[in-house]
């Protein structure tokens, strides 16, 4: 089946629609997503959005906020972007610490993290590029706790990734925060499907 790359106006429900089946949708949503995430390191975990996701938190956003049409537009806007376009992997990537003080002193020290994430498979290394629109390590080097990455495949990475019990890792080369993981396999499994 052909991936979709974009939401459209078309694809969202109408609030009294998506409300009767809302309690699926994000039971559904929620068992495929244990399979679009990865935790590197102590901190940080990685999300894997596609179009399900996305088309998921449109309708969560305008369900939530009572908002009507006119607002589908500006959601559509603002998460099109994190929905992979058939050559690449997208991710939010969130730093997650409890204790307000040690999550201030940490994110001081991760600025720049957003170009240090990196995807390796079949010995090569794929770097992540930071959303485009968007700015997420202040002037003064702290890093924002939301994070939001493409990683940009070539043809060979799309066909290394999606061999059967192909051994992916994913993790970042900042000096301050150089952790790696092991893409589990049904987590590779998943996201071989985001390529085209």
């Amino acid at each position: 089946m052909a991936q979709k790359h974009n939401l459209t106006t078309d694809d969202i429900l109408p609030m009294a629609d998506y409300g009767k089946i809302r309690p699926e949708s994000r039971r559904k949503i929620s068992l495929r997503k244990q399979n679009r995430r990865v935790e590197v390191g102590p901190f940080v975990t990685f999300y894997f959005e596609n179009y399900d996701t996305m088309w998921m938190q449109v309708h969560e956003m305008l369900y939530i906020e009572k908002a009507g049409p006119e607002q589908a537009a500006d959601e559509i806007a603002a998460y099109n972007p994190l929905i992979p376009k058939g050559h690449e992997l997208v991710a939010t990537f969130m730093i997650e610490i409890d204790d307000p003080d040690r999550r201030k002193r940490l994110l001081a020290g991760l600025g720049g993290i957003e170009n240090a994430a990196f995807i390796s498979i079949g010995g090569e290394r794929i770097i992540g590029a930071p959303e485009a629109d968007q700015d997420r390590t202040r002037a003064d080097g702290k890093a924002s706790s939301v994070q939001f990455v493409h990683f940009p495949f070539t043809r060979a990475q799309i066909a290394a990734f999606r061999a059967p019990r192909a051994e992916a890792t994913i993790g970042f080369s900042h000096p301050a925060y150089g952790h790696m993981a092991i893409v589990p396999e049904a987590v590779r499994a998943e996201l071989a499907g985001d390529f085209d």
